[in-house]
């Protein structure tokens, strides 16, 4: 059963502007798994508001996805930066980051029993209009919150940066499909093929899914993290932060998810 263990918070410093930005990092379990997340929200409004869930890049959970998950709450949403690994596992390598998204995605029912246990975490917290819940991902995130909108999560609306294409669960189907979907990928990114943007746009096109696609022109993969272009350097991979792919794809996102939750 899934269980909520304890939770901390953690005042964030975030200038004037933000001061009421709160992040609560909450031990949580999804079956006899103990997972370990961040919750974010404003306290200085009382009102409920829509929940975004947030999944990690296949590092796991940083400081970029926790930076993201406080630019939704500045939004005026409730963030939780869920937990695919366990424990907060992390890797610094690309060879254990592999070995950690690899072990989620080859089990799909153990990857969306995750997922799961965070979205119904978030969707209990005081803060959260339980009837307005969304998901964003980035990499491997971006991957699982595509696949959680194939599998019929009830989500209002996912959005997709640098995400793979490839489903680990049965392809979109006619009428199964609850979500509107935003994927925000890197024109350049040479782990996006061409024949898997054709083949995602066809299937999601006889799904009769409501999705748009944007490309970003002379952006890689990783393009959203600052922290991308040094990871890039040390593993010679083909990451890189771009500052304008990154403004104008969150821009997307905040339409995105402004119109969906209103």
């Amino acid at each position: 059963m899934r269980k909520l263990i304890a939770g901390a918070v953690l005042t964030m410093s975030l200038g004037a502007a933000q001061a009421a930005i709160q992040e609560e990092a909450v031990t949580y379990r999804d079956g006899d798994t103990v997972m370990k997340g961040f919750i974010v929200y404003d306290d200085a409004s009382k009102a409920r508001r829509p929940g975004i869930v947030v999944v990690h890049e296949w590092w796991g959970i940083t400081k970029h996805v926790r930076e993201e998950a406080r630019k939704f709450a500045a939004q005026g949403y409730t963030a939780f930066v869920a937990d695919m690994y366990g424990d907060a596992k992390t890797a610094d390598n690309p060879k254990d980051a592999g070995a950690l998204s690899g072990a989620v995605r080859k089990n799909p029912a153990a990857m969306q029993s995750r997922f799961n246990a965070a979205k119904d975490l978030l969707s209990k917290h005081a803060t959260v209009n339980a009837s307005k819940i969304g998901a964003s991902g980035y990499c491997f995130g971006g991957s699982v919150v595509l696949d959680m909108a194939r599998a019929g999560a009830d989500l209002k609306g996912v959005a997709a940066f640098h995400a793979g294409l490839g489903a680990v669960v049965p392809a979109a189907a006619a009428g199964k499909v609850k979500s509107k979907l935003l994927v925000l990928n890197g024109a350049d990114d040479p782990f996006i093929k061409p024949d898997s943007v054709d083949a995602f746009k066809k299937e999601m096109d006889a799904a009769k899914v409501d999705y748009r696609y944007i490309n970003y022109p002379g952006a890689v993969h990783a393009f959203t993290n600052p922290e991308a272009t040094e990871k890039g350097k040390q593993f010679n991979l083909p990451l890189a932060y771009h500052p304008e792919a990154d403004k104008q794809s969150k821009a997307e996102a905040a339409k995105f998810f402004g119109s969906v939750f209103k």
